[in-house]
């Protein structure tokens, strides 16, 4: 026989339930504007009916309900979608961050500008086409010596300030390792909140929205595959539980969170004590469990992701004994390797060659001195240890401006050629001689070639940038139409909840109304 009581009861659920979903309504409203966070829902449910299985059937004219329940509560979130975005967020951090790379090479090297290496070479050939014409003027040969020096500055500052930022992309690929262990470790502290409350019957729904925001972190950095394990005990059957991380590779994935255990990344060949770098990267580590110091070389990174990105930047090996490659690297490389081409073709005419007949004489008419010489001179010449030799600079009347021979006291037929400037316009020559050491190029056309193949490759990242900025901005916007809070929805479902409790409130007043005539009202025959 089912109780007296049982509508007051059933009342009280619905008016319990209503509230728990006012509360969630609250709860959503209150963090419309919070990053990362997912709207929530009470999923309601009917408590079973009486009577239950295995009571005396006749008692009651039919299976009567016993009201509602609030069965969970649960955040609206799509995984696929998740996974969807953290993929086009691992290839926007590889992109955004070449783009990033390329401008600042783009600002180092200055071209075109009117303070670019350029315009200081077409500076000195014109400086040098007018001492071919006056060879004996003092103040064209000062400025001959003036933009020689303004060369030799262009090739120190650009080698310099593309060493500089190399530097500083060092120190980014430390900071990325070091922003990596740190999303690891809380994504391991989470999971083991997650671990302590799921089995208890609860859903830790913001505890799930913090693990997200730090996955979608973390795939900015590297190429990840989230994974989900239950946690066991009365966890309900939508519990996310654990999540498992694996970073893909080229080879095979690599396992670097489970539960509660993380393995610290580590950047192969850093001075641990200093902090000091290596000149290039050749792989990562990672230590501890689950990893067990499983390595990650630059060969088996995927091409996505701002980790990668960078080492292409900074610079790399594939093999212990392979090529240095890398964007830095291989720019620095060409400056050095025209730098030296252009000083020693330039020196080699400056100099002359007397064994073969080729003279280059000074205003006095000794023989040509080493215009271009190095700054160190324990390392060869290149662009960033290359200067105008100081006896130059102090006289600028050694500039080796003619081809008649050298003056000799003992032989009167030496005297100085006056006018003679065929060894200036020699030298002007030698931006536009095809140089062996640069492989048939003239030192005009290799640096034009460096500079629009980083102008392409510039290109080319702006746009695959803005691809992938696309792309992820439509993703994002499809999830936040999934998961993220509506104003005008939660109001709506707030009047609806409100009604609903209103009319449950008002089922108790009427059942209380009909018990006091029960129980006041009966047994009063004959007062």
């Amino acid at each position: 026989m089912r109780s007296t009581f049982m509508g007051l009861e059933t009342s009280k659920r619905g008016l319990y339930t209503q509230q728990s979903a006012l509360y969630t309504t609250g709860h959503n409203i209150g963090n419309a504007n919070t990053p990362g966070y997912s709207r929530q829902r009470v999923n309601m449910q009917a408590t079973s009916g009486f009577p239950g299985v295995g009571l005396n059937a006749g008692t009651v004219p039919g299976f009567l309900g016993t009201g509602v329940e609030a069965g969970s509560i649960q955040r609206i979130r799509d995984t696929f979608v998740d996974h969807q975005y953290r993929s086009e967020a691992n290839k926007l951090g590889y992109w955004e961050s070449q783009t990033k790379a390329i401008a600042q090479m783009e600002d180092a090297i200055g071209e075109p500008s009117e303070y670019g290496l350029q315009q200081s070479l077409t500076d000195f050939w014109q400086s040098l086409q007018t001492l071919a014409t006056s060879p004996e003027n003092g103040g064209a040969r000062a400025v001959v010596v003036e933009r020689g020096v303004a060369v030799a500055d262009s090739f120190n500052y650009i080698s310099k300030s593309i060493a500089e930022i190399k530097t500083n992309l060092g120190d980014e690929i430390n900071v990325s390792a070091v922003n990596i262990n740190s999303i690891l470790g809380q994504i391991t502290e989470l999971n083991r909140q997650i671990a302590d409350v799921e089995p208890n019957g609860y859903l830790p729904n913001d505890l799930y929205d913090a693990r997200d925001g730090l996955l979608d972190q973390l795939s900015t950095y590297l190429p990840i595959e989230v994974s989900y394990e239950k946690t066991g005990g009365r966890a309900p059957a939508i519990a996310e539980g654990t999540v498992t991380i694996k970073v893909m590779t080229n080879d095979k994935p690599i396992t670097v969170l489970q539960k509660n255990t993380f393995s610290n990344i580590s950047i192969n060949g850093k001075n641990e004590t200093t902090g000091e770098m290596p000149k290039e990267i050749t792989g990562f580590t990672f230590n501890g469990a689950p990893a067990g110091g499983a390595d990650l070389s630059v060969a088996d990174m995927k091409k996505s992701g701002e980790l990668k990105s960078l080492v292409e930047s900074y610079g790399y090996k594939e093999t212990a004994d392979g090529p240095v490659k890398g964007m830095y690297p291989d720019m620095l490389a060409k400056l050095d390797k025209m730098a030296t081409a252009f000083a020693t073709e330039f020196n080699k005419i400056h100099q002359g060659d007397p064994a073969n007949g080729v003279y280059a004489t000074d205003l006095d008419g000794k023989p040509g001195e080493e215009f271009f010489k190095v700054i160190d001179g324990t390392k060869p010449i290149s662009a960033s240890n290359i200067k105008v030799n100081e006896n130059i600079i102090s006289n600028p009347n050694k500039v080796a401006a003619s081809t008649s021979k050298p003056v000799d006291s003992t032989d009167p037929t030496t005297n100085p050629e006056v006018g003679n400037g065929q060894n200036a316009q020699n030298l002007g020559n030698a931006l536009f001689n095809k140089l062996e050491a640069l492989g048939g190029s003239s030192v005009q056309g290799y640096f034009a070639q460096a500079i629009g193949q980083l102008g392409v490759a510039g290109q080319q990242a702006v746009k695959m940038a803005e691809n992938s900025g696309t792309l992820l901005l439509s993703v994002s916007n499809r999830r936040d139409s999934i998961s993220s809070v509506s104003l005008d929805e939660e109001m709506t479902d707030m009047i609806r909840f409100q009604q609903a409790y209103n009319a449950s409130a008002r089922m108790i007043t009427v059942m209380d109304e009909a018990l006091d005539k029960i129980i006041n009202g009966m047994g009063t025959v004959g007062r």
